[in-house]
């Protein structure tokens, strides 16, 4: 049913890998997806996506009262030298500061330098600088999220069921993406769609979600929820966990315990939130 549709969607989704390296040493990637709008290079994603952009900006205040309070301890000639260090010590510190992220957008070279941001619909817009459109590309059409939905197969796609490990490489104080990693094999997953659901922000504006029978997969977030058409309908941003209301007793290591059976349904942010905000930002998309 969606052969077709998958073709289409899959020439204007695309991989998005976000790495983070924390005050620990540590380095953590994460895979997600994202959404070539139009010729003008703009893109769609899930807000939560690029989230770590602003949470960096707070952490490296923190990390900059550490390191004064530091240096403090140190120039203080009253106390010796296991005393500085014990005082330094006692210093709180957050292990999981992020010290350094980067996201890479499809390919190399790809650079966006600032979003704008919806986050109660958790979707976020932003340009890649200097876009030179390829021969052939194609670009979403959307379409409203009209009650012809409910009971309507619809398709995800993104790219889950995939690990990638980005490494530090300190001599070029920069990630490093292991050449195996590509390419990343997309994956799409078929449901239906089962309900709409509204959220009122205090403005009286109104986010329009809708859920899907399947699960939104790690990896699939930001990328597109379409029709057989290949036409974009929704965002996919989350996975939500509906307890079914029976507990099987099951055996694990030698005991018995009750298994608390869930329902996982998908959750997009549909078009008719994101098309007024598009259309706000000045970024044009092809509507049917």
């Amino acid at each position: 049913m969606f052969s077709n549709a998958y073709k289409i969607a899959s020439g204007f989704t695309f991989p998005v890998i976000a790495s983070k390296r924390f005050f620990d040493g540590t380095v953590e990637s994460s895979l997600a997806s994202f959404i070539l709008l139009n010729d003008q290079g703009w893109v769609l994603t899930a807000a939560h996506v690029v989230e770590p952009l602003n949470i960096i900006v707070q952490h490296k205040k923190e990390i900059d009262e550490y390191n004064l309070k530091i240096e403090l301890i140190q120039k203080n000639t009253q106390w010796n030298v296991k005393q500085k260090r014990q005082k330094i010590g006692n210093l709180p510190k957050n292990n999981k500061w992020i010290t350094n992220i980067s996201h890479w957008w499809g390919a190399d070279g790809v650079k966006i330098s600032s979003f704008s941001v919806f986050p109660a619909a958790d979707f976020a817009v932003g340009k890649i600088e200097n876009y030179k459109a390829k021969p052939m590309q194609v670009y979403p059409k959307f379409r409203p999220t009209s009650d012809d939905l409910i009971g309507s197969s619809l398709c995800k796609l993104g790219f889950p069921f995939y690990n990638i490990k980005t490494t530090w490489d300190p001599s070029l104080n920069m990630f490093s993406i292991p050449p195996k990693t590509f390419p990343i094999p997309r994956f799409p997953i078929d449901g239906i769609g089962t309900r709409f659901s509204l959220l009122e922000l205090p403005n009286k504006y109104m986010v329009k979600f809708i859920e899907t029978s399947s699960p939104g997969l790690r990896g699939q977030s930001g990328g597109p929820i379409f029709d057989k058409n290949g036409c974009i309908c929704a965002v996919q941003i989350r996975t939500h966990h509906y307890p079914l209301g029976f507990n099987p007793e099951i055996e694990l290591n030698g005991k018995k315990v009750m298994e608390v059976q869930y329902l996982n349904v998908g959750v997009g942010i549909t078009s008719d939130t994101i098309l007024p905000f598009l259309e706000k930002q000045n970024i044009l998309v092809e509507i049917i």
